[in-house]
């Protein structure tokens, strides 16, 4: 497995192109999972897009799912190599997008997904996207959030605790935050939890659900 990824992103490197190592590690169990959860021809907002490998891989592997990514305006170049790159017309354009803004530059969608966004920013922050989130999802639309958690204040991993302790010497008001916190900042947007799911390198995907008013 390590083999394979230094093999893969020693030739994504040589074409030029933005790469996280992790994406190479992850993109195949978070795809997994978006296949069962996101029904097919769903418009899925992605936040904190990053290099746009994600973007690449789920609209490859999802071909009836429509992908919209996001992020600062200094990563959409990055997005936009990779797009090209893919050649998919489910791929859409990226979207440049600060999840502290108060109008999203984005309608209705029937997801919306993260991965690894929740830890590297602050608490206000998570907030913030919450109540974006709140906004532009669709009744009974899903929000899926990949990444470490916190459960009942401990860290589940000694390499969790770690990537905390990097974070916070990164940025002191980043880290690894509360399952219980994030959970109760959701309902405050009308999302409610309905999965935690269990994945490798002790990551989760917590998968929420937008109601409607009773």
């Amino acid at each position: 497995m390590v083999e394979a990824v230094t093999t893969q992103l020693e030739a994504l490197l040589a074409e030029d192109l933005p790469v996280a190592p992790a994406c190479l590690r992850n993109q195949k169990p978070i795809a997994d999972v978006l296949q069962q959860e996101i029904a097919q021809h769903s418009v899925v907002l992605e936040l904190g897009s990053g290099t746009g490998q994600h973007a690449s891989y789920f609209t490859t592997a999802l071909p009836d799912i429509i992908w919209q990514p996001s992020d600062l305006a200094n990563t959409i170049d990055g997005i936009n190599a990779w797009r090209e790159r893919t050649a998919k017309e489910n791929f859409l354009p990226p979207l440049v997008l600060d999840i502290e803004q108060d109008l999203w530059p984005v309608k209705q969608v029937d997801a919306v997904f993260s991965a690894n966004l929740v830890h590297y920013v602050s608490w206000p922050k998570v907030r913030a996207m919450m109540t974006g989130i709140g906004r532009v999802l669709k009744d009974s639309g899903i929000a899926l959030f990949y990444g470490p958690y916190n459960y009942d204040g401990q860290f589940t991993s000694d390499g969790n605790r770690d990537l905390d302790t990097w974070l916070r010497e990164r940025d002191p008001e980043s880290g690894i935050k509360d399952f219980e916190q994030i959970i109760l900042a959701a309902r405050k947007e009308k999302l409610r939890l309905i999965k935690d799911i269990a994945m490798p390198a002790n990551n989760r995907i917590l998968v929420l659900q937008k109601y409607a008013d009773s």
